[in-house]
């Protein structure tokens, strides 16, 4: 059996299935719940920015888990 730990929570995933009970952004592996909140902290960020670019979406999205790994969590205040 094959386990992996998220990088945001600590939290041990069984039976890692890429892309269904974990990903794999910016070189790190977050689980379900963790990407979830990922989304929901950066949507109003995203939404808000004309024209969308991919790479400030990328930075968007590394800084943001860089930040939630130090902490441990998603924080809600700011992406």
């Amino acid at each position: 059996m094959k386990t992996l730990t998220c990088d945001v929570c600590r939290n041990i995933i069984q039976s890692p299935v890429s892309n269904r009970n974990y990903f794999h952004l910016a070189h790190r592996d977050i689980c379900e719940p963790c990407h979830d909140k990922l989304e929901a902290l950066i949507k109003p960020t995203v939404r808000t920015k004309a024209p969308f670019s991919y790479d400030w979406y990328s930075k968007l999205v590394q800084e943001s888990i860089e930040k939630a790994i130090q902490k441990g969590k998603f924080d809600a205040s700011k992406a």
